[in-house]
């Protein structure tokens, strides 16, 4: 059985239109801000739950496909295992400052809403009258 190599793009072919539509998606752009933030190769199946939301296999292909084929990523096959790493100093390098500030929105907005959420938790729940 024959394996399609990956499509990566060159760092020339890569677009600011691109890289917003990849990260415009939260899943994506939690996934990329995690994998951006690590220094080692991240497998795939790790990502089966993203900001306390489940994934579906065929789902995260798909964000993952999505980030590659828009520069973001370079994904190499180990077996039945996909590996990932950010390919951040590239695109520093020919948009500075674009990832940095689009990674750094993403952790307030993230910041802001795990703050919220414990308040919506500890909310007093509304019990019906009887009439």
């Amino acid at each position: 059985m024959r394996v399609r190599p990956l499509f990566h793009p060159s760092i020339e072919d890569i677009t600011v239109e691109g890289i917003l539509y990849a990260l415009s998606d939260p899943v994506r752009v939690a996934i990329y801000a995690d994998i951006a933030t690590q220094e080692c190769t991240q497998n795939c199946s790790i990502f089966l739950t993203v900001s306390d939301k489940a994934i579906p296999r065929s789902t995260l292909s798909q964000h993952f496909k999505i980030l590659r084929e828009n520069g973001l990523i370079r994904g190499e096959r180990h077996g039945v295992e996909m590996r990932n790493t950010s390919r951040c100093a590239e695109i520093e390098g020919h948009f500075p400052g674009l990832l940095r500030a689009i990674l750094q929105a993403h952790m307030i907005q993230s910041a802001a809403a795990r703050a919220k959420k414990p308040a919506a938790a500890r909310a007093p729940k509304r019990v019906a009258k009887k009439i």
